[in-house]
């Protein structure tokens, strides 16, 4: 798939449910939808032409069956982060500005994508694939993601079947790590795969038990 292309899928996919596409759709009851969109796409902009450039700097220097072994491990556990799901603190539910609403949004989802699923997703895509269709096929996904989020919640009360894009989400999260761990892993060592089977297992433990601790 063309590195763009295949870019904005994948960060499309991996803003559904997550934290930043709740603060989208939360910041969209307070103001404008126009201006929280305009903001997240600069801030998206910003965030995502570090992201890219770190894994384009790294994929330079890394053998690539590696790369694509590793990224496949970090896509399956970026399916078990997205089943985990996310939420929002009470201060970022809150709705108090003392400034205009596009930097409030612009800096709100600029911190928050620090570290953040999509973020790592970028920099992984990026070392091994050319960072600009990287940059920007990964902006544009996102701000298409949360702009559907915002206009689905805004017609349906923000009651949306988050179950089920959970599940969806993650599966294609597999799908594609599974693919991506054949592909760079098909000629290594059994004692490889078994390594990397236990940290998908632990993984896979620790997002799903902190889920359930979230959820009772």
């Amino acid at each position: 798939m063309d590195a763009f292309w295949l870019s904005l899928v994948m960060i499309f996919i991996a803003e559904l449910g997550d934290k930043t596409q709740l603060v989208a759709l939360t910041l969209a009851t307070c103001y404008n939808s126009w201006v929280v969109l305009w903001g997240i796409f600069w801030a998206t902009l910003a965030i995502h032409v570090f992201s890219a450039g770190i894994g384009w700097f790294i994929g330079d220097k890394l053998p690539t069956e590696w790369i694509k072994f590793v990224a496949g491990i970090a896509f399956i556990a970026f399916g078990f982060w997205t089943l985990r799901g996310d939420h929002l603190d009470e201060d970022e539910k809150s709705c108090k500005t003392t400034v205009h609403p596009f930097w409030l949004v612009f800096s709100t989802f600029f911190m928050a994508e620090l570290g953040d699923k999509t973020m790592l997703s970028t920099i992984t895509l990026a070392s091994t694939h050319p960072f600009l269709p990287v940059w920007i096929g990964s902006t544009i996904g996102m701000v298409i993601s949360d702009g559907l989020a915002i206009i689905a919640g805004k017609m349906l009360g923000a009651k949306l079947p988050e179950k089920a894009i959970k599940i969806g989400a993650a599966t294609i999260f597999f799908l594609f790590g599974i693919v991506s761990m054949y592909e760079g892993g098909s000629k290594f060592a059994f004692y490889i795969w078994c390594v990397a089977a236990v940290i998908i297992a632990s993984t896979g433990y620790i997002f799903l038990r902190k889920s359930s601790e979230t959820s009772t």
